[in-house]
C-alpha cells in the first residue's frame, strides 16, 4: 500500500479519470514547483476502478473552468491545517473565454486579435462548445 504524508496547507485534486492526471500536472507546471507535489497514477477507486490524484503542498491559484474542461468529475479539496476545509465538485463550465480557440478562418477572432474567444456549452454529454461569433463547434478536450 502506497502511503503519502498528509499536507498541512494545500490542494488535493482527486477523482481524475485515469490517464488525465499528467495533462493537469503539466498544465499546472508542477514539475518545476519549489514545493512538494505527489502525483499518483492509476490509484484504486471503488467508484471509478482507477483514478489519478494530485496532492499539492501549497496553496496555488487554479482555473477551475479548465479543470472542468479536462474532467468535469474532478473533486478539488482545499486543505488548511491538515483538514479539508472546502470540497469543490467541478462540472463543465457553461461559458469559457480564451480557453478554447476558434479555428474557423472566417471567424472574426481569426482576423481581430483583440476579440476574446468565447464559447458556450452546446452539448454536455458530448462535451462540445459553440463559438459565440461563428457557431464553430469545439470539443472540451481542445483547450489550449
Amino acid at each position: 500500500m502506497l502511503n503519502i504524508a498528509k499536507i498541512k496547507n494545500g490542494i488535493v485534486i482527486d477523482h481524475i479519470k485515469a490517464g488525465l492526471g499528467i495533462r493537469i500536472f503539466n498544465w499546472l507546471g508542477l514539475s518545476k514547483a519549489p514545493y512538494t507535489v505527489a502525483f499518483v497514477v492509476n490509484a484504486s477507486s471503488e467508484h471509478m476502478g482507477q483514478k489519478d490524484i494530485i496532492k499539492i503542498d501549497n496553496t496555488i491559484t487554479i482555473n477551475f473552468d479548465i479543470l472542468g474542461l479536462i474532467d468535469p468529475n474532478i473533486t478539488v479539496n482545499i486543505i488548511e491545517n491538515e483538514i479539508i476545509t472546502r470540497k469543490i465538485k467541478l462540472q463543465l463550465p457553461e461559458r469559457v473565454e480564451n480557453i478554447l480557440i476558434c479555428k474557423n478562418p472566417r471567424c472574426i477572432t481569426s482576423t481581430e486579435a483583440y476579440i476574446p474567444h468565447i464559447f458556450h456549452l452546446e452539448n454536455p454529454v458530448e462535451r462540445t462548445y459553440r463559438c459565440e461569433y461563428c457557431d464553430e463547434i469545439r470539443s472540451a478536450g481542445d483547450f489550449r
